[in-house]
């Protein structure tokens, strides 16, 4: 679902009450553990943690003018969305993600590329997304970037 909001707190604000707490809780523990330099704000709809362009100043490929995104937490018609472009630029990390996620979680994963999708928000690894925002720097993710994903 696409919410109109300016600002993190404003998208929360716009949520139904149950996704409200859901989305905070999972938002607390990106913040916590995603290393510095990246940029909390409101990306695509949604909310986002980019690269800005006072550390990487070619943006984004497919448009320049806008920060190289990270990771976007959304709440969908029926489903919390985690996108984390690392999963889906490293297989390591994607890897290490899918052999973790169930000695978290009794649901099966449910994923695609980038997108990972929590339909049940009883059962949402916490932890284990504070583990994965843990494991890949700025540095890090400019030059997976722009190894693998920018053409």
């Amino acid at each position: 679902m696409q919410y109109k909001a300016n600002s993190p707190e404003e998208y929360i604000a716009q949520l139904p009450e149950e996704r409200q707490a859901v989305i905070s809780k999972i938002r607390k523990e990106i913040k916590a553990n995603l290393p510095r330099d990246f940029q909390e704000q409101i990306s695509y709809g949604m909310l986002g943690f980019v690269v800005p362009h006072s550390v990487y100043p070619n943006g984004y490929h497919c448009d320049p003018k806008l920060p190289l995104p990270f990771i976007n937490l959304a709440s969908q018609k029926n489903y919390v969305a985690l996108y984390h472009s690392g999963i889906y630029a490293d297989t390591q990390l994607y890897d290490w993600f899918v052999a973790e996620y169930p000695k978290h979680c009794k649901r099966k994963l449910d994923m695609g590329k980038s997108c990972i999708r929590f339909k049940s928000m009883d059962d949402i690894p916490y932890d284990l997304i504070g583990e994965l925002c843990s494991k890949m720097t700025v540095k890090d993710w400019i030059a997976l970037y722009e190894k693998n994903v920018k053409r």
